[in-house]
């Protein structure tokens, strides 16, 4: 007799679709190891696979360059924060269930903001809508869940190339950022992120 699991329910801002607005968006290594590289001073040193890691996000802007901009992360030891801006807006694909102004919002996303952040890891004074984020949201492409998907393979298929112990945590988290403050108080908190590694709830020993 087939064992039914209970649904879980999604923490996703069910009246955004994920394909327009800016975010804020953490994934982790798996078991929060530190493949990335160490924090030394106050300043990120990275190893072979955390430079790697930075090159792939770079790319990622300059190739979706039309449809998303990175202007802003950090690749720590265990874990990657971005600020993920995409400059056009689609329409919601399902918004027969949504109500009027909710639709109104999902087809303009346009001063919405939103972060790659773990759940572990969000700053206290970031209040989060939409956490853990599963990559499993079936084929898609230009959309959040795909940008994360094509960092995160690139990423392990260098490891897997090079003989490089490597894995991910198999989520990610975002944050739909909802305005300036915010979006400000997620920018100095990732350029502040090495200076205060030590405070991290990811910090790790070697």
């Amino acid at each position: 007799m087939p064992y039914n699991l209970p649904q879980r329910k999604s923490p996703r801002a069910a009246w955004h679709d994920y394909n327009g607005g800016r975010y804020f968006v953490t994934f982790c290594t798996k078991n929060h190891d530190l493949y990335f590289g160490d924090v030394v001073d106050g300043r990120m040193e990275l190893s072979e696979l955390g430079e790697w890691t930075v090159k792939q996000i770079e790319q990622t802007a300059i190739i979706r360059q039309n449809d998303v901009e990175i202007p802003m992360f950090v690749v720590m030891p265990n874990h990657v924060h971005l600020i993920v801006v995409y400059n056009r807006v689609v329409p919601c694909r399902d918004a027969s269930n949504a109500s009027e102004s909710n639709a109104s919002v999902c087809r303009d996303t346009s001063n919405v903001s939103a972060s790659n952040v773990s759940a572990d890891n969000v700053p206290d004074n970031v209040s989060a809508d939409a956490r853990g984020a599963s990559l499993r949201f079936g084929p898609q492409s230009g959309n959040l869940p795909s940008v994360v998907r094509g960092i995160k393979s690139a990423v392990t298929k260098y490891a897997n190339e090079h003989d490089i112990p490597f894995a991910w945590q198999p989520r990610f988290h975002d944050h739909i950022i909802r305005n300036w403050t915010e979006m400000n108080r997620i920018a100095d908190y990732i350029q502040n992120n090495p200076m205060k590694w030590e405070l991290d709830r990811f910090y790790k020993k070697r």
